[in-house]
């Protein structure tokens, strides 16, 4: 174990450091919270990144449950840019962690820190932009229908009394279509066009988003999430030499396990029916005889526009016929032939496709065509706010014709192409990514000369990782089983993560638990479940379901990885549950998820239904009951082969002996050290022989139980 020797700095070392060790020091500052317990994992991940800060270096931390991640990073990263005047940018992946960092948790350090400023950056289309509300009102008889310029009306009437402009602002949000018109958008809202010193602001009040830009700059630390991130990224026309998205900031991302995932995904393409639909319609919309091209009377743009509805329609079209057949070769040669194997195959919502020209082209000519005409317009057009209006669609015209062409050429090797279908709506996109991401993100984060922190619970495939070229490693694995040898050509630790996302340079540390997972947990996994496609699928799973929950008198919390069997699930559980006299909160049933995490917080005995965003839900917004049980009823599914970033790395493949106890997860900020009695969790998987299976080979630990359960 780590103790707290290990953690102190040794001598030579900055004030920062020093400063750093003394806070999460057993008589720090922070000791003086009747909730702290000193835990030398938390002071050892602080120390390293104030010294990754001072030496501008990179950093992998890998952190274990119950540490407290965010104020070991953050209480080093407030400091130092108070320091040295620079930006800390905290970057997370879910909405918990960010609504955590910016309602707990920096609230708190704000009364024991030095002044500092912090806000929570959005993307800009949540913004409104009152000189395109202003514009709108007065074209609304050309762009709007009689029901779109009443939601008009009520934006109006909101923006007169919203205090910041945004749309969590809204009790009711907006209709998206008439939103998208009077948000703020790149080339269309600037600090010149409507920013404090804009004509516009002398006659009129400042563009909301304006107002948010001058927070963000002056604020010393950013909270936003990594799909904003890597967007923001992705939009810089030129790197910095000594910052990533400002000119003097550093980098921290917390749930870093995602990094690779969310950045392939946005430094490809992806060109949807619906993005495609919605850039022409907001030109001329055949239905409702309304748009931009309306104000200017130019019929032959008008017809070009709907000629192109037409051709775009049969080009998905034809997309999704082309697939349907790719689907159907593919599941045959999988499943076999018959009425049976057909059953077993499910409708595609994704499908890798390695065919260039998998269409003819009838779009990409029509779009160049149409993006000259409008051109020609924005020469014709007496209006200067309708000839930016109009350069945007262009803009985003020279887009889609670029996107297309690229997915049906697929010439560039290491990229991988797929199409996606929405399961409700059906709409396609079109996308493509490189398969690694490595090359673009050791370029453009750390190739520069600024420090980038990346932590997580799950970043290793082994227990033990050296320092890249440093003696700051720290391991612990309190009384963990030790993993077997490395097999050859295995890549021990922290290494196989660094490398796919480019930070070979990184310092890697991993500081451990404080949590005795092998006294503290037990993991149950059913040992016979049907196939998830097989019908009787459902029913099996509300039998376990009921099972577990009659043991423990509810304190579950029940994770799916479909958002419709969990609805379907909930609906049929509910007699029962009504039986036993507990309450099930279902996500996506009408409540907040905020407003359902304080409910099950409130009632000790409640059973909670969640997917996604709860998988990765803070530790700290769960309730702090120690038999509080976490039930997977169906494996975390592994990504697929096909989709880019997907070579099993164990960023993506959750380690279920890490992620598996709400109990001591839930008791991380008040009871770090909680004893063997007192946290106890059961865990319902499908059996591991589906994905399930590659993640039990990540923990050594889950694999050893298993085959002991085999006898």
């Amino acid at each position: 174990m780590i103790s707290a020797a290990d953690s102190q700095p040794a001598a030579g070392q900055s004030d920062l450091v020093r400063q750093v060790a003394e806070i999460f020091s057993p008589n720090g500052i922070l000791s003086k919270s009747p909730n702290f317990e000193f835990r030398p994992q938390q002071q050892a991940m602080a120390v390293a990144v104030a010294r990754a800060l001072e030496d501008r270096a990179h950093l992998a931390v890998e952190a274990g449950t119950g540490v407290g991640k965010s104020l070991a990073y953050l209480v080093p990263a407030i400091l130092y840019a108070l320091a040295h005047q620079k930006k800390a940018v905290v970057s997370t992946h879910t909405i918990n962690l960010q609504e955590q960092l910016t309602q707990k948790d920096l609230p708190m350090l704000e009364l024991i820190l030095p002044r500092f400023q912090f806000t929570m950056l959005k993307g800009r289309a949540n913004y409104l932009c009152t000189r395109r509300l202003q514009k709108a009102m007065q074209q609304s008889g050309n762009l709007f229908t009689s029901s779109e310029a009443a939601e008009l009306q009520r934006i109006y009437e909101w923006s007169r009394s919203t205090r910041d402009g945004s749309l969590s602002d809204f009790e009711v949000e907006p209709d998206p279509k008439v939103w998208a018109m009077v948000c703020s958008e790149r080339g269309l809202c600037s600090p010149k066009i409507c920013g404090h010193q804009s004509d516009f602001a002398k006659e009129n009040e400042v563009c909301f988003f304006q107002r948010a830009r001058n927070r963000i700059l002056s604020s010393d630390v950013l909270v936003l999430n990594h799909t904003l991130f890597f967007t923001l990224l992705g939009g810089l026309e030129e790197a910095f030499e000594s910052g990533i998205l400002f000119r003097n900031d550093f980098v921290i991302f917390d749930e870093a396990h995602q990094v690779e995932n969310v950045a392939s995904k946005h430094i490809g393409l992806s060109v949807s029916s619906g993005q495609v639909r919605y850039s022409l319609h907001r030109l001329w919309n055949p239905r409702t005889e309304k748009g931009l091209l309306t104000t200017l009377l130019q019929g032959p743009a008008v017809k070009l526009v709907g000629s192109l509805l037409q051709e775009s329609d049969s080009f998905f079209a034809k997309v999704e016929e082309a697939c349907e057949e790719l689907a159907r070769a593919a599941g045959a040669k999988s499943f076999g032939g018959g009425e049976a194997a057909a059953k077993r195959r499910r409708e595609w919502t994704e499908l890798r496709v390695r065919r260039p020209g998998l269409v003819p082209d009838n779009v990409t000519l029509p779009l160049q065509r149409l993006r000259e005409a409008v051109g020609d317009c924005i020469k014709l057009s007496n209006d200067k706010d309708i000839g930016l209006e109009l350069m945007e669609c262009n803009r985003r015209l020279t887009e889609l014709r670029d996107e297309v062409a690229t997915f049906l050429q697929q010439d560039a090797p290491d990229n991988v192409y797929w199409v996606e279908r929405a399961a409700k709506t059906r709409a396609l996109s079109l996308n493509a990514a490189p398969i690694d991401v490595a090359a673009f993100l050791r370029q453009r984060l750390f190739g520069t000369q600024t420090s980038v922190i990346m932590t997580s619970a799950t970043l290793s495939i082994t227990n033990e990782t050296p320092a890249a070229g440093s003696d700051a490693s720290a391991k612990s694995s309190g009384s963990r089983r030790q993993p077997p040898a490395a097999r050859a050509g295995d890549l021990s630790g922290l290494n196989y993560f660094v490398r796919r996302v480019g930070a070979e340079s990184a310092v890697a540390l991993q500081v451990g638990t404080p949590f005795d997972y092998e006294r503290q947990m037990k993991l149950y996994v059913v040992r016979k479940m049907p196939d998830p496609r097989a019908d009787d699928y459902r029913d099996a799973l509300i039998h376990w379901i009921e099972h577990f929950v009659k043991q423990t008198h509810g304190k579950a919390f029940v994770l799916f990885t479909s958002f419709k069997l969990m609805l379907e699930v909930g609906e049929l559980m509910q007699p029962f549950f009504d039986e036993l006299g507990l309450a099930c909160f279902v996500q996506g049933t009408g409540t907040p998820r905020s407003l359902m995490l304080e409910k099950f917080k409130e009632d000790v005995d409640s059973v909670l239904f969640g997917t996604d965003s709860f998988w990765r839900c803070p530790t700290s917004s769960l309730p702090a009951c120690p038999l509080r049980s976490r039930t997977i009823p169906s494996s975390r599914p592994a990504s697929k082969p096909s989709k880019p970033g997907a070579g099993i790395p164990s960023a993506n493949i959750p380690c279920p002996k890490r992620s598996s106890s709400s109990a001591r997860e839930s008791a991380a900020s008040s009871a770090p050290k909680p004893t063997a009695a007192s946290s106890s969790c059961s865990i319902t998987a499908s059996s591991p022989n589906n994905m399930a299976r590659r993640s039990w080979r990540r923990c050594p630990s889950a694999r050893s139980r298993w085959y002991e359960s085999k006898g």
